[in-house]
């Protein structure tokens, strides 16, 4: 089933003409996620088709340009007569002020808001998948996040099993399943003589801002994508270190380090006024796999690692 991540926000702390505060939509299996909620999010899910289907959203830290589009989303989903439960996942320590956030000038959601706190190491458990928090080094108690999915089923081999005399039908799900199958003439045909090895699922992290880091490059280990923090080029590095950011060069770094397949640089500065072509290339010259400097309303679909 298609992954699919909509880039709503790829600016750094003040939004420009092209590009809003930070927010990442992410659609699978049915279910939709929000990573980051800038100011005027709900609008860019409006403009970019993305619906507003969410389970959860998950803050990476609360500084305005990723936490200030909370109390319009919420008003939103609520005029859209939402009455499913929406589940906020924040750093620890900050529960309070996302609660007193959503219910700012008074409103009170007409659907279930419940805030809940992740310290790295967390899991957040999904039907067939978990989201884990992962320290990151941009204020005391700023959280990335990776979306790993369980493994999937090996692939079941239809003629060898056929070649073994099971019959088509039942014992084909049986053995999938991994139970053994009993035929007729009394043989017993198990599951390892007709299904592969478990397939991984897809690994997709998003650092929200931050420095490079080791505990990010063990996050995003084999990652099939990293959204990293690429707020700066090399001619303000010395103004990464100091803000808690990273350049596109450190961003592509990280990737190489961790092995991933593709980078996401996001939270371009204003500064640079539309201009990347200075961060594609030097995160290029760190990172030799796919890399992408998304607009707002880019759309990258994710493959299982084994697509052929």
């Amino acid at each position: 089933m298609p992954l699919r991540v909509t880039f709503l926000g790829t600016s750094g702390a003040v939004p420009t003409v092209e590009r809003n505060p930070s927010a990442i939509h992410l659609a699978r299996e049915g279910e939709e996620l929000l990573f980051d909620c800038g100011e005027g999010t709900q609008r860019q899910m409006m403009r970019f088709g993305t619906g507003f289907g969410l389970s959860k959203l998950f803050l990476t830290h609360l500084h305005g340009d990723h936490a200030l589009g909370v109390p319009g989303l919420v008003q939103t989903l609520g005029f859209n007569d939402r009455e499913a439960p929406l589940s906020i996942h924040v750093p620890v320590g900050k529960r309070r002020e996302i609660e007193e956030l959503v219910g700012v000038l008074g409103h009170r959601p007409a659907f279930p808001v419940d805030v809940r706190e992740v310290a790295p190491g967390d899991v957040v458990r999904g039907e067939d998948y978990g989201i884990r928090a992962f320290a990151v080094d941009h204020d005391a108690r700023a959280v990335g996040y990776a979306l790993i999915e369980d493994e999937r089923k090996g692939r079941f081999d239809r003629e060898r099993a056929e070649e073994l005399g099971v019959p088509v039908g039942p014992k084909f799900s049986r053995l999938h399943e991994g139970r053994p199958v009993e035929l007729e003439d009394g043989t017993v045909v198990r599951p390892e003589q007709v299904v592969d090895e478990p397939r991984p699922g897809r690994r997709i992290v998003y650092t929200g801002d931050t420095r490079p880091t080791a505990a990010t490059v063990e996050a995003a280990a084999d990652a099939d994508l990293l959204i990293h923090d690429g707020t700066f080029a090399d001619d303000r590095a010395d103004r990464a270190v100091e803000t808690g950011h990273a350049t596109a060069r450190g961003a592509g770094r990280i990737a190489a380090e961790a092995g991933a397949r593709r980078l996401a640089l996001v939270g371009t500065s204003s500064r640079y006024a539309g201009d990347v072509s200075a961060h594609r290339r030097q995160a290029s010259e760190a990172f030799d796999g796919e890399l992408f400097v998304p607009d707002d309303g880019d759309v990258l679909e994710v493959p299982y690692p084994d697509a052929d």
